[in-house]
């Protein structure tokens, strides 16, 4: 009885594991894609199974207990099927052992190919963000000629927008067809995903004579955190990665929630300060309305709403009782503001 109500608890957190909306969770398809497995492992219903109740671990319910996957379910490379029939004509011919016995190191040695594709997909991900991160550090920096800071401003935005679009192509590909329906279903697909609205962010400043500094610490909080997540996944048994940046990648896993705040902090005060550049020479009035368009994109898509709901409800409760006592003509254009937000 005692053995019969610990697995009750257990069973019932799997079920709910096994019906939880994966498809409708951004962070799973990023956590998909972090995972490096051969493709022909990857379309296997037991295995996508697994990694779906690590998923719901990690992010859900860190009490569900998820056991290990037999070696024997997974299928070993170096390994092959061949042994067997050869160890059955060991005795009749004797010279042959050794040339199969080449062949089966020769097709072991061959046999990770197919993860060739999704490594080299990571691996360009993560150099394309490394170089973001040194190039926006160097933007960053005071001591660093005019010319130069401004150079590496622009660069790093087209570096991220690289990034990005390769990204939303590696996890969407391309639409069916380029007549407009089609162009229409694949752009509502990708719309909401993080990618697209950084793409399309660093478009807005890119294209832009305006140099905000400011505006490169989402791209900073992104890099870093692309880079943790590789060099922690492909570096850990390396020496010098143990000593010098274990502790900083842990930390940058793990604080993912801080970043994603840092980001929202950053993109709201973004949109106010393009607000007081329109009293300056280097004013952009389209530049300004479309990154107000695309603060209600982040609004309302599933992975950033959160931050930004509740940023903005923190600014709702400072900035209300203000303006109810000190400006009340300002609730007509702010209540105008509101519908047109919300609209």
């Amino acid at each position: 009885m005692g053995e019969t109500s610990e697995e009750d608890p257990q069973r019932m957190k799997r079920i709910a594991a096994a019906a939880y909306d994966y498809e409708n969770d951004p962070r799973w398809a990023d956590y998909w894609s972090n995972i490096l497995i051969p493709p022909h492992m990857a379309s296997r219903s037991d295995v996508v199974d697994h990694y779906k109740r690590k998923f719901y671990q990690r992010y859900i319910d860190p009490e569900l207990v998820v056991e290990t996957m037999s070696s024997n379910s997974l299928p070993n490379p170096s390994r092959p099927s061949a042994p067997s029939s050869t160890s059955s004509n060991d005795q009749a011919r004797p010279r042959n052992s050794e040339s199969t016995t080449r062949t089966s190191g020769t097709s072991a040695s061959t046999s990770p190919n197919p993860t060739s594709l999704r490594w080299d997909r990571q691996t360009i991900q993560f150099s394309i963000n490394a170089w973001v991160f040194v190039v926006a550090v160097l933007a960053i920096f005071p001591l660093v000629p005019r010319n130069l800071s401004q150079r590496a401003y622009r660069l790093s935005f087209m570096g991220t927008a690289c990034s990005s679009l390769y990204s939303v192509y590696s996890l969407y590909g391309q639409p069916r067809a380029w007549n407009l329906q089609a162009l229409q279903v694949y752009f509502q697909s990708i719309i909401a995903t993080k990618d697209f609205i950084y793409f399309i962010y660093c478009l807005t400043f890119v294209t832009s004579n305006l140099c905000l500094k400011f505006a490169l610490i989402p791209i900073l909080c992104r890099s870093i955190e692309h880079v943790a997540k590789f060099l922690r996944r492909n570096f850990s048994r390396s020496s010098l990665y143990r000593k010098y940046l274990e502790e900083t990648c842990v930390w940058v896993e793990s604080n993912t929630t801080t970043l994603c705040i840092v980001s929202s902090h950053a993109e709201i005060g973004l949109g106010f300060l393009l607000i007081i550049s329109l009293l300056s020479w280097q004013r952009n009035l389209i530049q300004t309305f479309m990154y107000w368009q695309l603060l209600k994109l982040m609004y309302q898509a599933p992975v950033t709403a959160s931050y930004h709901n509740s940023i903005w409800a923190k600014i709702g409760r400072t900035v209300n009782p203000l303006v109810s006592r000190y400006a009340p003509f300002l609730n007509t254009p702010i209540s105008v503001a509101q519908r047109w937000w919300f609209r």
